[in-house]
């Protein structure tokens, strides 16, 4: 048993009885507590979950069951993602303590189909953040060079895949919190398209960009596990009926055909090794047989603007809720009610998120509500028309991930504005709500990974998955 066995070499064991579940969960956990020092990438293990889960995938197997297409696979939840009975902090102070009552959606699908969960990681507060340095409990060091960011807000679901902690991983998206961070990592990111998986149970911070997606070693272990979250679910209203295919029946290695478009928007600036190790990418699928296509998609540079126009407007509304009063920690230096909901906040919540409140507020404030909410709606209806226009001359998008790979922790933290910019890439496909992911394309000379995205119509994951999977292939 290794760090970095793919769902099927685990399926292959149990059903060999080479090892049990329990024996791969008491392993997993034994070494992510043993390298938890060096990266920070959890903020809890789950024990008694995990061995439970363990023993009944093994009780399965042993009574001839099929046990589900994740059994004894050990997997990592985002802390932004509700764990019945298993702390849920966000990565903030205000939450420290909470102790949700029900499960996700995701979990208990996730665990349905043989899953085991081992531990809940670390990220940016209620997921505001590209470098996971916002976290209450501290950063979480990319594993790949502990000098540097992991990529939030992800960054703990993606490297404890990365240091082979976790088989595979769920995080969540708003506007590049999977597929940033498995850029930085060098692993595969999958942000779903908007509605594809549920998002009961996922904390709000932008309800209308928040997407739940996996992070995996490889593609076809994110098809799998992005299969078994995925579909409709009646507690969540914004849930999509579309139907989920056998996303793994695509993964055929054939790209002859395929239509790429690459954005000029996204390569005009573009420059050193980030930009050469995607431009190389898109020649090897060149020269699988794939068509590259310039495009245009006019509205990027307004992409940014109105991510966080949008985003923190969301982000106001939804931290609303934490006052004090229910399930949050309570100041207890205050005397009358509004000191409550004043110190409450003022204590507890990180800089970070106290900025994009006020952002939100102000941006939503009487006066500004039109200037800048408003019109902010109308230009993320242009970016959606930009792509639906795009995708009726070509079948997906390439483009790279972010301007460049992980930088070093501290790099950028005092600087708001060159932190959001690394989003650039990434915010114009949340805001439309389609489906885009990261796989990995190549090293730089330090070492460092880069990821290549890949961006389809609505509801298209299984091209993209089939684009991606060619592409891994040709490259190991």
């Amino acid at each position: 048993m290794n760090g970095h066995m793919t769902i099927g070499e685990i399926q292959a064991g149990l059903r060999s009885r080479e090892f049990s579940a329990k024996e791969l969960a008491t392993k997993a956990l034994s070494h992510a507590e043993s390298v938890n020092e060096e990266t920070n990438a959890y903020l809890l293990f789950s024990h008694a979950r995990a061995l439970e889960q363990a023993e009944l995938v093994d009780l399965q197997i042993a009574e001839g069951k099929e046990p589900g297409p994740l059994a004894g696979v050990p997997v990592a939840v985002k802390d932004v993602i509700l764990t019945k009975g298993v702390r849920t902090t966000c990565g903030s102070k205000i939450l420290e303590r909470f102790v949700p009552p029900y499960d996700a959606t995701a979990v208990t699908r996730l665990e349905s189909a043989g899953g085991v969960i081992i531990g809940k990681t670390n990220c940016d507060e209620f997921a505001m953040g590209s470098s996971n340095e916002n976290s209450a409990f501290g950063p979480v060091r990319n594993p790949v060079a502990l000098d540097r960011v992991p990529g939030g807000s992800s960054g703990g679901s993606a490297a404890v895949v990365a240091q082979g902690t976790a088989c595979v991983s769920l995080g969540s998206d708003t506007g590049g919190s999977i597929r940033q961070p498995a850029s930085f990592c060098g692993v595969v990111g999958v942000t779903p398209t908007y509605g594809r998986v549920s998002r009961y149970g996922l904390v709000a911070f932008a309800s209308s960009l928040d997407h739940i997606g996996p992070f995996a070693h490889n593609v076809r272990d994110a098809a799998t596990l992005l299969r078994v979250i995925a579909g409709h679910d009646a507690l969540d209203s914004t849930s999509a009926a579309a139907p989920v295919p056998d996303y793994l029946a695509a993964l055929d290695g054939n790209v002859r055909g395929v239509k790429l478009g690459v954005p000029k928007e996204y390569f005009k600036d573009a420059t050193g090794e980030t930009a050469g190790l995607v431009e190389r990418a898109i020649e090897v699928l060149r020269l699988e047989g794939a068509e590259i296509h310039e495009i245009s998609l006019p509205s990027t540079d307004y992409a940014v603007d109105t991510y966080y126009v949008l985003s923190t407007a969301e982000a106001s509304s939804n931290l609303a809720r934490y006052d004090g009063v229910r399930y949050t920690t309570r100041s207890p230096h205050s005397d009358t009610l509004s000191d409550m909901y004043r110190n409450t906040r003022g204590e507890n919540f990180g800089a970070e998120v106290k900025r994009r409140i006020m952002l939100g507020t102000y941006v939503l404030s009487h006066g500004y509500y039109d200037a800048y909410y408003l019109k902010a709606q109308k230009v993320r209806a242009l970016i959606t028309r930009d792509f639906t226009d795009a995708f009726r001359s070509v079948d997906a998008i390439l483009a790279p991930v972010s301007p460049f790979p992980a930088f070093k922790l501290g790099e950028k933290v005092n600087d708001p504005m060159q932190m959001y910019l690394s989003d650039i890439y990434t915010v114009t496909g949340s805001l439309a709500g389609i489906p885009c992911m990261s796989v990995p394309c190549g090293l730089t000379t330090d070492g460092l990974p880069v990821g290549l995205q890949i961006l389809c119509n609505h509801f298209d994951e299984s091209r993209m998955f089939r684009i991606a999977d060619a592409f891994e292939r040709i490259v190991k």
